[in-house]
């Protein structure tokens, strides 16, 4: 049975926030996440900031790729709250690796502003 090289140093722990509550307010849509999430270990392979430019300005992303257990909870609404505080978006759709319901591996992108 295949198992990825990134599943055996699970050790970072991470705290999960499920799909968030969505409100409308005069056509304002805002995501709620609840007060505390779930506490999980998870490979981090951190990308060192990618570059991107949008309107002709280069801005630095702060991005991340991570692995961990399969959970059907963890989908591209949900959020990742590291031990120092940091707070990271699921960017993309969670990959159910060879689709065993095994491990399950993400990109992230770190939240910043009004969080």
């Amino acid at each position: 049975m295949y198992t990825p090289r990134e599943t055996y140093e699970l050790r970072t722990a991470v705290e999960l926030f499920s799909a968030p509550t969505i409100s409308s307010y005069n056509g304002v849509r805002t995501k709620t996440y609840s007060e505390t999430g779930e506490k999980i270990f998870v490979n981090w392979k951190s990308r060192g900031g990618t570059e991107t430019n949008v309107n002709g300005v280069i801005s630095i992303l702060d991005t991340a790729t991570v692995t961990t257990w399969y959970r059907p909870d963890i989908t591209s609404g949900a959020r990742l709250k590291l031990e120092d505080g940091r707070i990271y978006d699921i960017i993309s759709e969670p990959e159910d690796i060879d689709m065993q319901h095994r491990f399950v591996q993400f990109r992230v992108q770190r939240a910043k502003g009004g969080v």
